[in-house]
């Protein structure tokens, strides 16, 4: 059945460049409000690069990337910020030397509905116990995932991209991670995520666009998984 509402984020014939090297090749997809939508693909796909685009991240960049019914090519990456989307790339970026409370005040407010730190806590219970004394650095990878993610929901932000938020963690900390996606999807938040653990994404996600060589190549929802399980495992090896 064909979906006309009006996409939260409209992205159409999407180009992207780092320096010479023309890496997405008319990028298509849309995401509407309240759902998690994921990007599929090996290494190399073009997902990461897919959500920098969106953010104004890279060195060039063509085609349109509409939020809100707002075109954002052209738009710098900061105000790509206030307007409403957050980024948590896969190398988490918190700051090393602060402590989990200070990265936690550090992010500005662009929206109103930013979580409170109860909040926070009542979706990271680990992260209140690291609360004034743990630096960064002294943080396991999995409360590291957690304080990035929690970074970005203090901001307000409605559209949350998420860059690989289990890699390299350990099954009880990837299952923490799928059940706050779930919880945020519950409470209104809209989900873009990039992922390789297609066994996970499955738990969380509405839709799903696979991409290879810096193109979408196949979409469907879940209700369509296992119509599409051939096709995911010649995309993904899965």
């Amino acid at each position: 059945m064909l979906d006309t509402r009006t996409p939260l984020l409209d992205v159409s014939g999407l180009e992207a460049w780092y320096g010479e090297s023309h890496i997405l090749h008319g990028v298509n997809f849309n995401v509407h409000e309240g759902e998690v939508v994921t990007l599929l693909g090996r290494n190399g796909a073009g997902k990461t690069t897919t959500l920098k685009s969106i953010m104004g991240m890279v060195g060039r960049r063509s085609g349109a990337v509409r939020f809100e019914g707002r075109d954002l090519i052209g738009t710098p990456s900061n105000e790509i910020a206030r307007a409403g989307i957050a980024f948590c790339p896969e190398e988490r970026g918190i700051f090393a030397s602060l402590t989990v409370e200070e990265n936690l005040m550090l992010p500005p407010q662009v929206r109103s509905g930013g979580l409170s730190l109860e909040r926070i806590f009542e979706l990271f219970p680990n992260l209140k116990e690291r609360l004034g004394s743990s630096q960064g650095t002294k943080l396991s990878g999995g409360e590291q995932q957690m304080l990035a993610i929690a970074r970005i929901l203090r901001t307000g932000a409605r559209l949350l991209l998420l860059d690989e938020p289990t890699e390299g963690l350990a099954p009880v900390i990837i299952q923490q991670i799928g059940k706050t996606i779930r919880t945020l999807k519950q409470q209104g938040f809209t989900i873009l995520l990039v992922e390789q653990n297609f066994r996970f994404a499955s738990t969380v996600a509405d839709r799903y666009y696979v991409m290879e060589h810096g193109r979408v190549v196949e979409s469907f929802v879940t209700a369509e998984l296992d119509a599409k399980l051939e096709t995911l495992h010649e995309y993904l090896g899965v």
